[in-house]
């Protein structure tokens, strides 16, 4: 049968022509709102965000009440944090405190910092953003392409610690001359400028009339800044905050008692309660979890086309219990802080949510035919092994005899300590890194991936897709005899 198609470089039949009426075109036209204007800078589209009305999700979930979203990931930094960023810029240089030339740091998830670095790249100030390693790459390259400095640091260090994005931006703060922590978790300009600007949008696109309103807390200045202006224009408006299980922000404290200390989604809770966070603003409180809010952050991507980060799930996935008291005719507002551009490696990558266990295998399309047969299967011969003690020398002719690029290093005891690759071990030496008389454990590698016999090839196809190469083992007994 003769394939039925369309060329796409058939001739046009376009009638236009300089000059000619539009009255005389064959087409509709539309027409702009209202005149646009230059900006001056990109600082102008931060603020003025749209209230967008959610379709389909509240139908889902029985909801009565009008459910809308504040679609913060339109701010020209693409989060919440760019309002704070700039406030917290530009008071700094009305009260003299910031002078050309000076350095801005910051401890940060990353939104602020990457307000803070749009400003700073605007203004022309020097930038440092410490940040916890958690948070995804995305942020990272981000920050580095509009000319952060960026310092990673541990994400499990406690708040209070010297090793903390906290406390290693103030030990930076102090040994750089002109450096000054503009401080997002004390700084007044923080929920000031959520009081003075997002509420009151919220407020002219309402028209006044909201019921409750759903927010997720971090520093906190977005829920407290936007809680007081509603609670003093709009007295009987419910004010519900969102926080994740494994940070202690929720009252009452009975809500926090979790074994959790760690959870995925980025950018909100917190193991202390930041000064701007007024808690007495709120009317209840409200635990997320890292599944409910993926899949809540997928579901406002694929139901109503809204392109956000996982935090937005976390309130969206609250705002759908806690709006089930308002009746018809009532109307939640939920904040949407930030886009999806910050996860496409993380929450909108089926295979990270199945590796995190947010999805199951059986969830994804339809898998090819040697999925399920085991890893044994394969009957992969005994790999080549090394110890710790032989030099790089002897392992770099090793491999190139044996015509392999990378080695398992393991004890005498058949431990394994790690991974060995042979263009690992030829930069550092070219670098002089290490000495050919060194020994293997200096250039070792420690994050690899490993994989048991009797797990399917499925599993071992999507740690082939991230990383170069998986360790195959058997399950060891190991005892100890006194």
């Amino acid at each position: 049968r003769e394939r039925e198609w369309i060329r796409p470089d058939t001739p046009s039949k376009c009638t236009w022509k300089l000059g000619k009426p539009l009255s005389a075109s064959p087409h509709r036209h539309t027409t702009l709102p209202e005149p646009l204007k230059i900006m001056p800078s990109i600082l102008n589209k931060v603020g003025n965000t749209p209230l967008v009305r959610i379709n389909k999700i509240g139908k889902q979930y029985g909801l009565k009440c009008e459910l809308l979203a504040k679609c913060e990931f339109f701010n020209a930094g693409g989060s919440v944090k760019d309002r704070i960023s700039l406030r917290m810029v530009e008071d700094a240089e009305k009260a003299g405190v910031l002078k050309p030339g000076d350095t801005i740091i910051e401890p940060t998830s990353g939104n602020t910092g990457i307000g803070l670095a749009l400003a700073a790249a605007v203004k022309g100030y020097r930038c440092i953003i410490v940040m916890p390693e958690k948070m995804s790459m995305e942020k990272v390259d981000v920050l580095r392409a509009l000319g952060a400095e960026i310092v990673r640091t541990p994400t499990t260090a406690r708040f209070d610690s010297p090793e903390s994005h906290v406390g290693v931006a103030w030990r930076l703060k102090n040994e750089i001359p002109n450096a000054h922590i503009l401080d997002q978790y004390r700084n007044a300009s923080n929920p000031l400028t959520h009081y003075d600007t997002t509420a009151e949008e919220i407020l002219q696109q309402c028209e006044g009339k909201i019921d409750m309103l759903v927010a997720t807390a971090g520093t906190g200045g977005t829920i407290t800044g936007i809680s007081r202006k509603l609670k003093e224009k709009c007295p009987g408006c419910k004010i519900i905050g969102v926080d994740p299980e494994g940070s202690i922000l929720a009252m009452p404290e009975e809500l926090n008692k979790t074994d959790k200390t760690m959870y995925e989604v980025e950018g909100i809770g917190y193991d202390f309660v930041p000064t701007v966070l007024d808690r007495s603003v709120m009317d209840q409180w409200y635990k997320s979890n890292d599944e409910e809010s993926f899949g809540f952050a997928r579901m406002l991507i694929r139901e109503e086309g809204l392109l956000c980060g996982g935090s937005s799930g976390s309130a969206m996935s609250v705002a759908v219990k806690a709006a089930k008291e308002l009746k018809e005719g009532q109307r939640c507002v939920v904040i949407l802080p930030d886009s999806i551009r910050n996860y496409m490696s993380k929450f909108l990558s089926d295979k990270w949510m199945v590796q995190k266990g947010f999805m199951k295998e059986d969830d994804l399309v339809k898998k090819p035919w040697w999925w399920n047969i085991s890893v044994q299967e394969l009957r992969l011969s005994a790999p080549l092994t090394v110890l710790p003690t032989v030099t790089c020398a002897n392992t770099v002719e090793i491999l190139r005899e044996k015509g392999f690029d990378q080695v398992p290093v393991v004890d005498e005891s058949g431990v394994i300590l790690g991974m060995v690759t042979l263009g690992n071990m030829l930069s550092s030496l070219l670098a002089g890194r290490v000495q050919p008389s060194d020994e293997v454990s200096k250039v070792i590698y420690k994050q690899f991936k490993q994989i048991n016999l009797k797990d399917n090839l499925g599993k071992l196809s999507h740690i082939l897709e991230i990383d170069h190469f998986a360790l195959v083992v058997h399950e060891q007994i190991q005892c100890e005899y006194d």
